[in-house]
């Protein structure tokens, strides 16, 4: 059963909209998602309550215990994990023993940049072995700025692949405020940031 980690220690950075993300693009396909949360904020477990009865299930993954992130239950084939802010020490190795993938998601800002590098070798140095796959989503990119730039100039340095890059669109804000993601609504409504989302959906499925 593939799990796919959504992790970043700065916050702001998206993580929410990239696990509700996959795990829809997961439930579009058919599988048997389960969408967990180990923030305190519950983002991702507030969007679930949110999402209408029609909408294909997504279970709630009561991925916290007391001391311990348990595993999802037999009959999940897909799950999706969801991390807070400032994740470290035994959460944080905990929680990425259980990932199949590791998704980060990074904004084109010189403090996510930095605050990600650091994160990044600490995924390198605690994934295990090469079963762990990494790959990063730039956030809210402006190809026509100069943080663009910036954060493809940072990129080219890491050896860890990005899978997509997304726009800074009201799209996921108005669909997750109804508990929806772009594999919910009419392709046509969203066909650019579908677009956008194929190459990530392709590094989930390959």
């Amino acid at each position: 059963m593939p799990v796919v980690l959504v992790a970043n220690p700065k916050g702001g950075v998206g993580k929410s909209t990239i696990a509700t993300n996959v795990a829809g693009y997961f439930a579009s396909r058919g599988h048997a998602v389960m969408l967990g949360d180990v923030d305190r904020q519950q983002s991702s477990r507030l969007w679930l309550g949110l999402r209408p009865p029609l909408a294909r299930p997504i279970a709630t993954w009561e991925a916290t215990g007391e001391s311990t992130v348990v595993r999802p239950p037999r009959g999940t084939t897909h799950a999706v994990l969801d991390t807070p802010a400032g994740l470290h020490g035994w959460r944080f190795k905990e929680v990425l023993a259980l990932a199949d993938r590791v998704i980060v998601p990074l904004q084109p800002s010189i403090f996510d940049i930095y605050a990600t590098r650091d994160f990044l070798d600490r995924l390198q140095e605690n994934r295990r072995a090469e079963k762990t796959k990494i790959g990063l989503v730039g956030m809210r990119v402006n190809a026509r700025t100069l943080a663009a730039d910036r954060l493809h100039e940072f990129i080219a340095g890491l050896g860890v692949p990005v899978i997509g890059e997304l726009r800074d669109t009201q799209n996921y804000v108005q669909l997750a405020a109804r508990g929806l993601t772009l594999f919910d609504i009419a392709p046509g409504r969203v066909q650019r940031d579908l677009e956008q989302w194929q190459p990530i959906c392709e590094w989930l499925d390959a």
